[in-house]
């Protein structure tokens, strides 16, 4: 196996992220929602361009340089969202006090430390 078959990302090597237990109304970023989808479409077009630049046959270091940019363009996402998720979703929760507090707390330093391993 080369090492782009080991590193190939395939539904069956993403790994399973079990749903939290929260609820379904409003999120942090609802109110951000249009403008992150438009930056996840950036990202989109981003790999749809290292494809390209695979099967043109680029330059190894070009693409290299363009997988960079679109993971730090993806961190760059991540952070926005946990940024909201902490104002919106922990602080309505310490607002709320009782135990949810530390459900939400642990939920984001979970989300952390998987932001952190990649």
């Amino acid at each position: 196996m080369t090492t782009t078959e080991a590193d190939q990302v395939t539904p069956d090597t993403v790994e399973a992220v079990e749903p939290a237990d929260h609820d379904h109304g409003v999120h942090g970023y609802h109110k951000q929602k249009d403008e992150h989808l438009k930056r996840l479409r950036r990202i989109e077009g981003q790999i749809r361009g290292l494809q390209r630049m695979v099967d043109e046959d680029v330059y190894c270091i070009d693409i290299l340089t363009q997988v960079s940019a679109s993971t730090k363009a993806l961190q760059s996402f991540a952070l926005q969202l946990l940024e909201e998720h902490l104002r919106h979703c922990v602080a309505d929760a310490a607002a709320k006090g009782g135990e949810g507090i530390d459900a939400k707390v642990e939920e984001a330093t979970k989300a952390i430390a998987r932001m952190m391993r990649t």
